[in-house]
């Protein structure tokens, strides 16, 4: 009996670690094992250059100038696009698959992408490496509404405890950020910074098509120093309902406002419509959508600190 009892111990010593054992699922294809290499040939008066674009998503190769349809194979979609303006075909790739031990992480990179048009002239336009879950609805056909061809985030009605990533940066310590989306190029004074947010949004639709939102859970982090080494495993914690009077509350996750990034969707009718939410919602509400983003940084289209640098892997939900 005495014996039965020493045996018993350890293992009623670990029940409680066994009951609260956190639960992990992998977003869909977030463990950046698997892409979709796209071949884009760029227009001649460009230089007809091949261009190679990733889509994380199934093992395959694409050639050819063709959109691809985010959305159906794969939650993610990212800043890499096939642009074509007035038949000028182009490929922007500033997220791309990088080796990591024995498999594979994404890097996203503020880039200056010089166009060479006939040799002569020079375009030269700042893009911000990110991934995102939603869809990007190619081909882009003009840079004066960068966000009205995405559409942000995806159906989801769980209430994860955190987001869960490994994650490196490389932060500059140049306190400039460049502008530029095409032939201006100015330099501002000021410290850009890489990104995450997750936010669980309880949407609905009024009888004109307009989509709004209620924020019913948000997590937020920004990364505005270089972490050389992998920090594996990091949680973002998930908080619900209305955190502005919380002590740690920043300005930064608060409700998208319209002067600022405009968040866009689809609607019922095909067409897209800005997300405008309008309040928070009580934590105990079922959200109907969740926006997961990571980028390189903080700063709005076509503006960023050249350099900047942001490594992710095993992107999971933590309940």
């Amino acid at each position: 009996m005495h014996t039965r009892r020493i045996l018993l111990l350890p293992v009623l010593a670990a029940l409680p670690a066994i009951l609260c054992a956190q639960q992990t699922e992998l977003v869909g294809y977030g463990d950046f094992e698997h892409f979709t290499v796209r071949h884009i040939t760029e227009s001649k008066m460009l230089g007809g250059d091949r261009k190679t674009l990733y889509v994380i998503g199934p093992t395959d190769t694409l050639s050819g100038n063709e959109p691809y349809e985010y959305g159906k194979e794969t939650p993610w979609s990212s800043s890499n696009a096939y642009a074509n303006v007035m038949g000028i075909a182009k490929g922007s790739n500033t997220m791309f698959p990088e080796c990591r031990g024995n498999g594979h992480c994404v890097r996203m990179d503020v880039m200056l992408e010089t166009v060479h048009v006939f040799g002569v002239v020079d375009i030269s336009v700042v893009v911000s490496g990110s991934i995102f879950l939603g869809r990007t609805l190619e081909p882009i056909r003009s840079t004066n509404d960068p966000y009205g061809k995405i559409d942000m985030g995806i159906p989801f009605t769980r209430k994860p405890k955190a987001l869960m990533f490994d994650y490196k940066a490389r932060i500059s310590d140049r306190n400039i950020i460049t502008q530029s989306n095409g032939f201006r190029l100015k330099e501002h004074s000021g410290k850009d910074a890489a990104m995450v947010f997750v936010y669980l949004q309880k949407r609905w639709e009024d009888e004109d098509g307009n989509v709004y939102a209620k924020r019913i859970g948000t997590g937020y982090r920004l990364i505005d120093k270089t972490v050389s080494a992998w920090h594996n495993g990091y949680q973002l914690p998930i908080r619900y309902g209305d955190i502005t009077s919380e002590s740690w509350y920043k300005p930064c996750m608060g409700l998208m406002p319209e002067e600022s990034t405009p968040y866009c969707c689809e609607n019922s009718r095909g067409e897209m419509v800005e997300i405008r939410e309008v309040g928070w919602g009580a934590p105990d509400e079922t959200p109907t959508h969740v926006i997961v983003m990571f980028s390189s940084s903080i700063q709005q289209a076509f503006w960023g600190t050249i350099g900047n640098s942001l490594w992710v892997d095993n992107v999971k939900f933590v309940y």
